[in-house]
């Protein structure tokens, strides 16, 4: 190849033209021995890869309805699911059923091996779209995906990939029916936690109001009413005491006067007034004794009136001493009418006063009451509030874990009657025909891309390393000099090819070639 000049595509096809052998040969021998490589890993190293389809059905009834039980992403679900299924086991539990008498170590190896070629991809939304219609009115986490195993063996791959898939929908159903039992359970012990957190705030409010009964925020309107309804009796309870007192004492003053002219008039009836009578006609029957006999009239008289001072006395000591009420009694009966009409006032205002100092006493400290329930209104009011809403909180979150308690109670009930989310086989394991490796394209492929780098290589290699001078453009470079003439090839050669312009298989080569053109 001539140096120091820029290539064309002309050069490039020309190149190719001249290495056509050095690029197709090894590319078929390359590719010959790609099909000889698959035949020999096909009869020594075949593997085998059996796929079945799974497609996750949403629930039946509307979300609306009935929340669904499972909400993470479907990708997390599979992650989940294939490593629940390749649990030891589960996957020994298939090894003992798929492969009879081996022992412990074989089983290991054949588990290992499982858990190393077994595949799930999810499937993609369009062949989703296209295998199965979603129901209308029906939401949630659909879809399908693949399960794949890799064997040595057709019908070996094909049974533990059916065994797979079988595991996977079983431990789907039983994750499912664990959720949503479990969610019931929890949603119970919290219903149940709730109710007595609720009964203890009932209890709690039950000794709240009987303890404030009366002071509760909608007793203050009331208590200020009642309050001031007391205070006008009480100001009427004075009114009437004070007027009662001043009752009394007139009577009294009027009783004392009336009392005092009665006693004046029974003057001579009273005891000490007849001792001092009897005491004087004593003195006289001594003084009359010394200067007459005892027939003298005055003698006589005397002691006639002294007999009868001594049987008044002896009356009215003898009246005193049977008992001191009967006397009272007596004395009063004794009195005139208007005495006793006036003590009888008197005794009735004593009692007026004695009731209206009680009502007093009564209405003061009922007034002191209510005074103190409004005064402690606000704190109280503030209590109850606060009691008020941590007992709506917890009436409020009963009531809501109710309502879950009773969607997951459906929830059960659905999925136990298979109208829950579930996964429906929808193309079971196949019995594959032809080896998932090798893989012929992809061997014979390889064989000849190896075989077109290494004929290209060799190529490149030989173009490199030929200099000769093949158009004016080579001689120009190689001489470093214009070209002034050139003399084209003539006779029945020239003829047939053209000078090879535009025939990229057809065109011969010349033993002169290198004499095309000539400058000078």
């Amino acid at each position: 190849m001539i140096q120091n000049r820029e290539l064309t595509m002309d050069d490039y096809l020309a190149m190719l033209r001249r290495r056509a052998k050095w690029i197709l040969l090894p590319a078929l021998i390359f590719t010959l021995l790609g099909f000889l490589a698959y035949l020999v890993v096909e009869r020594d190293f075949a593997k085998y890869t059996s796929q079945s389809t799974i497609l996750v059905e949403p629930q039946k009834v509307p979300e609306n309805m009935v929340q669904p039980v499972v909400s993470e992403d479907l990708g997390a679900r599979m992650a989940t699911l294939q490593q629940q299924v390749m649990g030891q086991a589960n996957l020994q539990t298939v090894v003992e059923r798929v492969f009879t008498g081996k022992n412990s170590q074989q089983v290991g190896e054949i588990i290992d091996n499982i858990r190393l070629n077994m595949k799930v991809e999810e499937v993609p939304t369009d062949l989703l779209q296209l295998s199965a219609k979603k129901k209308p009115g029906t939401q949630g986490n659909s879809g399908g995906f693949y399960v794949s195993y890799t064997a040595p063996n057709a019908r070996e791959a094909q049974q533990i990939c059916a065994e797979l898939t079988s595991l996977m929908m079983n431990e789907n159903l039983k994750s499912v029916q664990a959720a949503a039992k479990g969610t019931s359970d929890v949603l119970s012990r919290g219903i149940e936690d709730a109710k007595h957190n609720l009964d203890d705030l009932d209890s709690r409010m039950a000794d709240f109001k009987k303890k404030y009964v009366g002071q509760l925020p909608g007793d203050e309107e009331n208590n200020l009413k009642i309050l001031t309804g007391l205070n006008s009796q009480l100001e009427a309870n004075a009114q009437t005491l004070n007027r009662a007192q001043q009752d009394k004492a007139y009577t009294e003053s009027i009783l004392a006067q009336q009392l005092a002219a009665w006693q004046s008039t029974q003057s001579s009836t009273n005891p000490q007034t007849l001792e001092k009578q009897l005491s004087d006609l004593q003195s006289s029957l001594l003084s009359l004794q010394a200067r007459y006999t005892e027939d003298h009239p005055d003698v006589i008289k005397t002691k006639a009136d002294i007999a009868e001072v001594k049987k008044k006395l002896a009356e009215i000591n003898k009246a005193s001493s049977d008992a001191t009420v009967t006397g009272r009694d007596k004395a009063s009966a004794m009195e005139p009418p208007e005495i006793r009409q006036l003590r009888l006032q008197v005794h009735q205002y004593e009692d007026l006063t004695a009731a209206a100092n009680r009502d007093q006493k009564r209405l003061q400290h009922e007034i002191e009451v209510y005074q103190g329930r409004v005064t402690l209104s606000p704190n109280v009011e503030e209590q109850y509030k606060a009691l008020m809403r941590d007992y709506e909180t917890a009436q409020k979150n009963y009531q809501e874990l109710l309502a879950k308690k009773n969607s997951a109670d459906l929830t059960v009930n659905m999925n136990n009657q298979a109208q829950g989310e579930q996964m429906a086989l929808l193309a079971p394991a196949n019995l594959p025909e032809s080896p998932s490796f090798p893989n012929f394209w992809l061997f014979a492929a390889g064989g000849l891309a190896a075989g077109l780098a290494l004929g290209g290589g060799l190529a490149m290699w030989q173009e490199l390393r030929d200099n000769s001078i093949r158009t004016e453009a080579d001689a120009e470079a190689a001489l470093e000099l214009p070209m002034l003439v050139s003399v084209p090839w003539v006779g029945l050669a020239a003829a047939d090819n053209k000078n090879g312009k535009f025939k990229f298989w057809n065109r011969k080569r010349n033993p002169d070639e290198h004499k095309e053109t000539v400058g000078v």
